[in-house]
């Protein structure tokens, strides 16, 4: 699903949170890539960059260097 406007940084880890609660991404699955999920908001690569900070910040997420960036368990 593509979302209709543009949003910023913090609407797209809040929607991206509500995917993780959601179960659309179950606990240590990797999350798109920084250039799917830029083309799936329409943002540029750096705004994803700033979202995944967020994630981790809310420790929803953690990243495997050249791994990509995973979803957190519930025991993590």
């Amino acid at each position: 699903m593509t979302p209709a406007r543009r949003m910023t940084y913090e609407q797209i880890a809040d929607d991206l949170a509500a995917r993780i609660a959601a179960g659309e991404y179950p606990p240590h699955t990797k999350l798109p890539s920084i250039q799917e999920l830029a083309s799936l908001y329409s943002v540029s690569p750096g705004t994803v960059t700033k979202v995944h900070v967020v994630l981790r910040e809310r420790r929803l997420t953690y990243g495997i260097p050249g791994g990509g960036v995973f979803v957190e368990g519930p025991d993590d």
